[in-house]
């Protein structure tokens, strides 16, 4: 009877360590990774980071136009979304993704773009969102 009392204590103690550690908190800009602070001015010039947090493998970032960048733990971008606001810098986007976009959706812009396993997500203002392969190959639409 003790080992179990003993084994769901340490269980619980588990689960709520488990829990506080993979919260997001709020941390300073100085705190970012230098790479991910590098990121923002050479892509977002002229806005400023104002809110920032960081979880267990990801950092979160607003900048002062309402944009949301997302960095991986060591500060390569993982996602950038502008929130309808304008379109994701243009650099961002591999050129096979931003030639198909010009030509299937003229005057469409892409609002935001997500690193995924298989490829990229990308949402486009006119509310779409596309699915492409690392090669830039159109692997599925939603809307």
């Amino acid at each position: 009877m003790k080992r179990i009392k003993f084994l769901a204590m340490m269980l619980i103690g588990l689960m709520v360590s488990t829990m506080t550690y993979a919260d997001d908190r709020p941390i300073s800009v100085n705190q970012l990774p230098a790479p991910a602070k590098t990121f923002v001015q050479k892509h977002f010039q002229g806005k400023t980071i104002i809110y920032a947090e960081k979880d267990y493998t990801t950092y979160e970032c607003r900048l002062s136009d309402g944009t949301q960048v997302d960095f991986y733990k060591k500060g390569d971008w993982k996602k950038v979304d502008t929130n309808d606001m304008s379109a994701v810098p243009s650099a961002l986007v591999p050129n096979a993704i931003k030639q198909y976009v010009q030509s299937t959706f003229p005057g469409a812009k892409i609002t935001k773009i997500e690193k995924e396993r298989y490829g990229y997500d990308i949402e486009l203002s006119n509310d779409l969102e596309l699915k492409f392969n690392h090669q830039g190959a159109l692997l599925r639409m939603d809307d």
